[in-house]
């Protein structure tokens, strides 16, 4: 029977070989006789047999031992069987496989930030995302880190990206990046274009700033740097939202404290002008939250894991904007 190889090549082989011949040869290697897998396949003694002769033919191997007495599997059969046992998994297999490559991830992915987020690693995390999800949605609601911090608290919200005052053990935190904040003014105030300050420079001036820059709060270390200016006591304009106290500075208003790397473009574009101090400026850190208690949908579970990967990939010194 061996001789047989000669006629079938590979090719023709995987070609020509019957899948329901490699299912009826396992019945027949886990079975006592050929009876028996007959018994279990529900079908006649002698098509069972006939199943087995051409599998045999086709392989030219033999792959059963029936020798009187005698019901075993041929060395031939022995590796057969593991093969398509291994193949049976793989069909098995398939209706998942197919079921992931087919149910993309059309989850919804909502963000709760603080105005001030200006980092590249985020944006790099919003652009992976969408790329290997694109079926997926997200929305990004700005507002002051308090409010960030109830919404995860509610559980309204996926992941919260912000500054943190007191830490909640009902909650976890990753730092994403760590930026720090300078004194600005915009073309109309007296102070714009002005080299050489010094802190004492500022004295007197009105100020603006964000709602949350207050001795208690997440931005104590920028309402220090005002303090020790000596800026007036009355803020003249308050905000949540970046734009729009970058708004009043620009407009005038007062001083106010900006993100230095966030600024920078406006300082060479000649609509911001940086003010003392110029050393050591408070550094704040934005952390990712997250609540462990809310059941995160895929899209969530996916984004979440996203920003994670790429926080550990990348050192704290490239995420540390001045």
């Amino acid at each position: 029977m061996d001789t047989l190889t000669n006629v079938y090549t590979p090719e023709k082989l995987a070609r020509d070989l019957d899948w329901n011949l490699l299912k009826t040869f396992l019945v027949i290697a886990k079975s006592k006789s050929i009876t028996d897998a007959a018994n279990t396949l529900r079908l006649r003694q002698p098509s069972v047999s006939a199943s087995l002769k051409r599998l045999e033919d086709r392989l030219g191997k033999k792959l059963i031992d029936r020798s009187p007495g005698t019901f075993r599997l041929t060395k031939a059969g022995e590796m057969l069987e593991r093969e398509i046992i291994d193949i049976h998994g793989t069909i098995l297999r398939f209706e998942t496989l197919l079921r992931d490559t087919e149910d993309e991830i059309r989850g919804h992915v909502r963000i709760a930030m603080a105005s001030h987020v200006e980092c590249p690693l985020f944006d790099k995390a919003l652009s992976t995302f969408h790329q290997n999800h694109p079926y997926a949605t997200l929305s990004i609601e700005i507002s002051a880190s308090r409010q960030a911090i109830e919404n995860l608290m509610a559980r309204k919200a996926s992941l919260g990206v912000c500054l943190v005052k007191d830490r909640s053990p009902k909650l976890n935190y990753k730092r994403l990046f760590r930026e720090h904040f300078g004194l600005f003014c915009g073309p109309e105030h007296p102070l714009f274009g002005r080299e050489n300050l010094v802190p004492a420079d500022l004295a007197g001036h009105s100020s603006v700033s964000f709602v949350t820059d207050q001795m208690g709060d997440a931005l104590r270390q920028v309402a220090l740097m005002r303090a020790q200016a000596n800026l007036d006591d009355r803020v003249v304009g308050t905000s949540a939202n970046l734009e729009e106290v970058r708004r009043m500075i620009i407009a005038g208003l007062g001083i106010g404290p900006l993100p230095i790397h966030v600024a920078e473009r406006d300082v060479k574009n000649g609509i911001l002008w940086r003010l003392p101090p110029y050393d050591t400026p408070p550094a704040i850190d934005v952390y990712v939250v997250e609540n462990p208690k809310a059941q995160l949908n895929r899209a969530e579970i996916a984004f979440c894991n996203i920003v994670h990967q790429l926080i550990d990939e990348t050192p704290i010194e490239e995420r540390i904007y001045i």
